[in-house]
């Protein structure tokens, strides 16, 4: 509420502290696609695709014999979570101004 009505830090004082999170913040996380991506930083995917090339590798330049190919299971990643069977999508997500979300928190119910 302070930040709203201009008590609070300045909001490039806030954006800068954002920019210097850790990727992999939390933060970070929700905002590259849910709480799933918590902990998976830039280093981490790397690992992950360095993981899976080898195994590729590994398979396509193997001499086994015909149909005898193993099959190398993937490095597991994180997948965003499927929605409910009962929930619809309403609207395209819109912009709201901040004029918008100040009255909501001003008005009294």
């Amino acid at each position: 509420m302070d930040v709203i009505e201009g008590r609070g830090p300045s909001p490039y004082f806030v954006m800068a502290l954002v920019r210097r999170l850790p990727d992999t913040s939390l933060t970070v996380a929700l905002a590259s696609g849910g709480r799933e991506h918590f902990g998976w930083g830039v280093d981490r995917h790397l690992k992950a695709d360095l993981f899976d090339a080898l195994n590729q590798n590994t398979r396509a330049t193997g001499q086994w014999g015909k149909g005898k190919v193993p099959k190398f299971p993937a490095w597991p990643r994180p997948t965003a979570k499927k929605k409910a069977a009962g929930t619809s999508k309403k609207d395209p997500k819109r912009r709201v101004s901040v004029a918008e979300i100040y009255k909501k928190f001003t008005t009294r119910r």
